[in-house]
């Protein structure tokens, strides 16, 4: 008995340890600021408000939607009573959807603040790109 609460413990450590490494920051795609340059400052403003609740939106679907878990019970079958562990971990398709699309708004979000820098818009003075 004693054997499998050690195995346990150890096996949810590891998990516990993986699961944390797993978790990584999502990183902008690269967008350029050209296609920006027609905006105006007042336009620019709303385009970089609606991305924002895009990107709100985004990260409230991954975090409710993007998680592993680890599951220990006691099951009961032909054999008698035994401890029983599930694992959910990895990244199914429609995790690596949601990153990319956070990536995209995170790269449309940097193009805008550096076109607004760029027009001298008074918004874009005190935000801060992802790199920064």
């Amino acid at each position: 008995m004693k054997a499998w609460l050690a195995t346990g413990v150890l096996l949810l450590g590891g998990v516990g340890l993986t699961g944390c490494a797993s978790t990584g920051h999502i990183a902008p795609q690269y967008v350029s600021p050209a296609q920006y340059q027609p905006y105006d400052c007042q336009t620019l403003a709303n385009e970089y408000t609606r991305v924002e609740r895009y990107i709100d939106g985004a990260r409230r679907e991954h975090s409710t939607l993007a998680a592993s878990g680890v599951g220990v019970g006691i099951s009961a079958g032909r054999w008698g009573i035994s401890p029983n562990i599930s694992l959910g971990v990895g990244q199914s398709n429609n995790t690596r959807a949601r990153d990319a699309k956070l990536a995209r708004l995170y790269g449309e979000r940097d193009a805008l603040i550096q076109s607004a820098r760029a027009k001298g818009c008074n918004f874009a003075s005190n935000l801060k790109l992802y790199g920064e």
